[in-house]
């Protein structure tokens, strides 16, 4: 035995423990505690063991307190395992008790520690322990078992805690992976941090005493051994987490000691020299003492490190669970760091370098921490060569793991193998790596920007001599910056560029002097002047660093949402936009006015005044400076007719003109002064352009001219009312001429159409709450016409003004369904507009032989060859802008939902150009109007169902092996899988479909008696892929409004009746493991029988109704079925029934007439189950059941 029975009863802790030893002197009915001897053999002491734990689970030892009287005071008794739960802050003394408790008697003692161990593991069984007192292996390892006992329904394991044999039980549903280590919130987070914090203690308390009595470390790491290689993933995973943080502790000790070893060893070997002389000293005798010492305990360290790294390391490194294997990474990560000297080799590095290619993203961060810790010292590194040679390659391709973090923590390794390992990485390499600076994940990007930022432009510019005065260093760092920039093949996205260099060159890419300056360098000085594309490529990085000084948030793409700034962050963004405007003011028009016939750079530069801090102009006196780049805007504007440098120009005397602003009456008077010149050059062209009635000039210059002057117009239109200038009659003109003839160029139509929709849109937003009737009649009028127009358009010969009229079209009716009007309603009634059938039916087709085209591209496949990349891009782009639009329709409600079925076709054939816009369309849809868009679901499925059918051969029936009914299958797959996993929130769009499905299903059906074979059964197979989203009281709702089509289930037999039973054992799947049995002999179980009869149903005049002649043909296989199907039905039948009455209120589609029931106690009544008398299952009515003779 263990221990003396009075030693036990000392201990209060035994008394609540939910793990206990055999020594306890109580009977076991008192307080739970186990069989003495820890066998089990007898039928009546297992179900007293089980009886034990089923008390102590419901009596849960962190709920109870056991409280005595001591000195007339409450004392409050608690355990080792509660101590830590609690989170106590005085860890120290608490192992302080438990070792003064060791020292008097262990057995106790250590006994309290294994209970510590196994609750910590979530076991709320009880552990029994016995003496090894055999000597032969063969004995041991017949006890090391690990058995399930059947009749008890318990657990049990023996193993070897040496010197002691562990017998532990528990009960089955331990195995529902539930244990403190895995439990979520911040309490068991804490309890993880306590566990750890408390070996950690106990080995650090135990160093200079017990930790070396040969029995402690040997008891613990026995103890954590055998638990390691249980099948039980708690005591796996608690055990090995225990034996990990026990290694790392122990190593911090084997640390000390060697510390005193050698110090020891330097004093023994000064006080020899000092007493080289005499024979003796009692001084050098201790010392050599004391050093002999502490090699023993070196000695018994490194076993104590070898048995717990062989022993629980070896083994579950590479366990199944991946937080286990994760933690053994961590840990050697630590040991290697802190003990090089012991870990820093090739035996132990390659478990790292192994486990880089795990499949889980968990472990694999571990093992990158691991090695950044050993990377980032130099001294270290020397004796990594190995290492990185055999896994350079595995690290380099990480930053392009599926895992964020991982690619993050893989980036940052290989910046400090950069800095510490010399030349480990190549060139190629390097090129790769800087790459990530595009990627749109942010930390990614910025790890590489740091990468970028120290391998190439700072490292770089350290070995150059700065030239040129105080911008020479700058200056150089711009150079390398603009060639890398220049040289990048796979991106161009100078914005993303900059930001992920923000962090580590922000002061670098705010000096805005600097890059100026070598702007506006003379062509003459030797070696300084930039070439254009570098020009180019500078004007981008000055526009892309003003931006995200200003916005002070990442770009699009790079960021769920804006960034909130923090007060110092605020401080700095003001700071830096004084600045921009300062330099800007005066040096933005000398930029201008030198590059003022270039395109590009101009519609760049245009945009920087968008990011100033107006009132500088007026506080700082600079109005000269506005002045200036006023004039140096109007003279683009009379340069430019490309639509970005117009744009530009439009959008930067909007932000100048703001009416609150001081400036406002200057910029005011000088857009005035420049849209009258415009509107007189057009007033001019229109009277040499339209030269006679019907007819108008072909010369080509007018007709550039013209085109030209119309796009300055349409850009500034687009801003800015310009209604005062009546441009509206101007430009219908154009469009009215173009309708009945058809002869104006295509260069005069588009900006004509742009100009006259502005105009309409400035007239609309000037409509205010007291507008009368009288002005809104005639806007009627245009806003007709012009849809009329447009409307007409979408036939037109040139694709661009088709696609340019259904644009704008789409934008038009979309802003006048939803027409708002400052309030009045007069005005909404009567300008309000919804298009008719033949306009909807008109816009699909559209979208259909723009978009959608089958027949046109295999047509024009030579012509795709022809086009370069590019072009192929910029068509996708307007493909998928035209389906933006028409989508946006119907998801405003503009368009009715029900068109969508037509885009839904296209969903799988179209995914990778156009699924993203589709998804969302049905996502938003959904949003809207749950039944409908499922309607729109299941009628997009049906009609490509007719399709397939109406293609086959009407005598063989539907082929399911065709490529035309696959994809429809695959097509409803996706559909099912757009619902995602919360079925409660889809339950009524699933429950829609399966309805309309089987309606369709057997529509078309010859007779009443359901024999004959539906032609659309096959359809069946189809709605069989949204089954698996239906809960398991609508599945069963279904089956019962799918009963109501089969009056006959031994009819529906033979292969044409497959999709039938396939089906159904869709819907049974879950319910009943022998459905598929039950399908395949064609019989079909009722609802009703699925269950043995448990309920039955009282008619209002109390007798029994009679069976049907169906009924009674179809007795025998009902009560065959019943028999199948009553264990797994029948478990379920109390829930179902407290659900019907909340189905029938959110399902009520599928409850009509005789499918509704109602319960009350006098019509339902609970009785026993008889196997005598077939009487008994005539008449079984399941809960949701259909009533198949209402």
């Amino acid at each position: 035995m263990i221990a003396e029975p009075n030693a036990a009863s000392t201990l209060p802790s035994q008394k609540e423990n939910a793990v206990h030893d055999e020594t306890v002197p109580e009977s076991p009915t008192q307080n739970g505690t186990c069989v003495r001897n820890g066998n089990l053999k007898t039928p009546r002491e297992k179900r007293k063991v089980r009886e034990q734990c089923e008390n102590i689970r419901r009596n849960s030892p962190a709920s109870r307190r056991v409280s005595q009287l001591q000195n007339g005071e409450v004392v409050e008794a608690v355990t080792l395992f509660e101590v830590v739960s609690m989170g106590k802050q005085a860890m120290q003394s608490v192992v302080v008790d438990w070792v003064e408790a060791y020292k008097q008697d262990r057995n106790v003692a250590l006994l309290d520690l294994i209970n510590f161990f196994i609750q910590c593991s979530g076991c709320q069984g009880m552990v029994t322990a016995e003496m090894f007192q055999s000597l032969y292996k063969k004995d041991v390892m017949q006890k090391m078992t690990e058995t399930f006992d059947k009749e008890t329904g318990l657990q049990y394991k023996k193993f070897m805690a040496y010197p002691w044999i562990l017998t532990v039980t528990w009960p089955m549903d331990m195995d529902n992976e539930d244990y403190p280590l895995i439990r979520t919130g911040p309490y068991w987070k804490k309890f993880k941090a306590n566990f750890c914090e408390f070996i950690a203690v106990l080995v650090q308390q135990c160093q200079c005493s017990i930790l070396y009595d040969n029995y402690l470390m040997d008891t613990i790491i026995s103890l954590l051994t055998g638990l390691a290689d249980s099948m039980v993933r708690a005591f796996r995973h608690t055990s090995t987490l225990a034996a990990m943080k026990l290694l790392t502790a122990v190593v911090s000790v084997h640390l000390n000691l060697d510390v005193n070893k050698h110090n020891a060893q330097r004093l023994y070997e000064v006080e020899k020299k000092r007493l080289s002389g005499k024979r003796t000293s009692y001084r050098l005798d201790q010392l050599e003492r004391k050093r002999k010492e502490y090699e023993h305990k070196l000695l018994e360290i490194q076993n104590m490190m070898n048995a717990i790294f062989k022993g629980t390391f070896l083994t579950r490194y590479r366990d199944v669970i991946p937080e286990i294997r994760a933690t053994c990474m961590e840990e050697i990560g630590n040991w290697i760091k802190t003990c090089p000297d012991a870990f820093l080799n090739d035996s132990y590095l390659k478990y790292v370098g192994w486990m880089l290619y795990d499949k889980q993203a968990e472990v694999r961060l571990k093992c990158l921490l691991g090695l950044q810790g050993i990377y980032s010292r130099k001294e270290l590194v020397s004796r990594m060569d190995l290492f990185t040679n055999r896994f350079k390659d595995r690290i380099v391709s990480m930053p392009l793991d599926k895992d964020h973090e991982v690619a993050v923590q893989a980036m940052k390794l290989l910046m400090l193998m950069s800095q510490n390992c010399g030349d480990v990485l190549s060139a190629e390499d390097c090129e790769m790596l800087y790459q990530f600076v595009y990627t749109t994940h942010r930390p990614l990007a910025v790890a590489a920007g740091e990468f970028l930022y120290k391998r190439l432009l700072s490292h770089g510019g350290d070995k150059v001599q700065p030239k040129g005065g105080k911008f020479g260093a700058s200056t150089d760092q711009l150079k390398r910056l603009i060639h890398f920039f220049l040289e990048s093949e796979l991106h161009k996205h100078v914005t993303y560029l900059v930001d992920s260099l923000w962090d580590w060159a922000g002061k670098f890419l705010k000096d805005w002097e600097c890059m100026t300056t070598l702007l506006l360098k003379n062509a003459e000085e030797a070696g300084e002047a930039l070439s254009d594309a570098q020009e180019s490529a500078l004007i981008e990085i000055i526009l892309a660093t003003v931006r995200e000084a200003a916005e002070g948030h990442p770009p699009v793409g790079r960021g769920a949402a804006k960034k909130i700034l923090s007060v110092k962050e605020k401080k700095i963004q003001l700071e830096d936009c004084t600045k921009i405007t300062e330099h800007f003011i005066m040096v933005l028009p000398q930029l201008l006015a030198k590059y003022s016939t270039d395109a590009q750079k101009v519609a760049n530069l245009l945009q920087i005044p968008q990011y100033y801090d107006l009132d500088v102009y007026s506080t700082g006196h600079l109005e000269k400076h506005l002045d200036a780049l006023l004039r140096e805007i109007k003279d683009i504007v009379a340069k430019h007719s490309d639509m970005s440098v117009l744009e530009a120009s439009s959008r930067t005397y909007y932000i100048l003109c703001r009416e609150e602003i001081a400036i406002y009456s200057q910029v005011d008077c000088a857009r005035t002064q420049m849209i009258d010149e415009l509107m007189k050059q057009l007033n001019q062209l229109l009277d040499c352009f339209w030269q006679k009635e019907g007819g108008f000039c072909m010369d080509a210059g007018e007709i550039s001219r013209m085109h030209s002057t119309l796009r300055r117009v349409a850009a500034f239109h687009n801003a800015h009312d310009l209604t005062k200038w009546n441009l509206y009659d101007k430009t219908l003109r154009f469009l009215v001429f173009e309708t009945e003839h058809g002869s104006l160029p295509v260069l005069i139509i588009l900006p004509a159409l742009q100009c006259t929709y502005f105009s309409l849109l400035w007239q609309l937003a000037a409509v205010s709450e007291n507008s009368p009737k009288e002005t809104l009649f005639p806007l009627r009028r245009q806003l007709r016409h012009f849809s009329q127009i447009c409307t007409c358009f979408l036939h037109h010969k040139e694709k661009d003004v088709r696609e340019k009229a259904f644009m704008i079209l789409c934008d038009w009716l979309l802003i006048l369904s939803h027409l708002d009007s400052n309030n009045n309603e007069d005005a909404v009634g009567l300008l309000g507009y919804l298009p008719n059938t033949e306009l909807q039916e008109k816009l699909f087709s559209f979208i259909q032989e723009h978009v959608f085209m089958d027949g046109e591209e295999e047509k024009k496949d030579l012509a795709e060859e022809e086009k370069d990349e590019a072009c192929k891009l910029d068509d996708l782009h307007k493909k998928r802008s035209l389906l933006a639009a028409y989508c946006k329709l119907i998801v405003y409600n503009v368009v009715e939902m029900t068109a969508a079925a037509e885009i839904y076709k296209y969903y799988v054939k179209t995914y990778s150009d156009f699924g993203d816009i589709i998804k969302e369309t049905l996502s938003k849809t959904r949003y809207n109007d749950k039944i409908q868009s499922a309607k729109t679901l299941i009628l997009c499925l049906q009609q490509l169902f007719q399709t397939h059918a109406e293609s086959q051969d009407s005598s063989n029936g539907v082929d399911f092996s065709s490529p035309s009914f696959a994809n429809i299958k695959e097509l409803a797959r996706r559909f099912s899988l757009t619902f995602g996993w919360d079925q409660v929130k889809s339950r009524e769009s699933i429950a829609m479909i399966h309805k309309e499905g089987i309606e369709f299903a057997f529509q078309g059906a010859t007779g009443g008696d359901g024999k004959c074979l539906p032609p659309n059964l096959s359809f069946l197979l189809i709605i069989s892929e949204f089954s698996n989203k239906l809960l398991k009281p609508d599945k069963r709702l279904v089956y019962s409004y799918l009963q109501r089509y089969i009056t006959e289930p031994l009819a529906c037999r033979g292969d044409k009746w497959q999709p039938l039973v396939w089906y159904r054992n869709s819907l049974l799947s879950n319910e009943d493991e022998q459905s598929s049995v039950l399908g395949s002999l064609g019989e079909w179980p009722p609802v009703g029988s699925s269950k043995t009869s448990s309920f039955k149903r009282k008619l209002s005049n109390g007798s029994v109704p009679e069976t049907s002649q169906t009924e009674a043909g179809s007795k025998a296989p009902e009560q065959q079925c019943v028999s199948q199907l009553s264990s797994a039905a029948g478990k379920s039948r109390k829930r179902l029934k407290s659900q019907e009455m909340h189905l029938q209120e959110h399902l009520p589609f599928l409850c009509p007439g005789g499918m509704r029931r109602r319960y009350c106690k006098d019509e339902v009544k609970t009785e026993d189950v008889s196997e005598e008398g077939p009487e008994d299952t005539v008449e079984d009515v399941d809960v949701i059941g259909t009533d198949q003779d209402s």
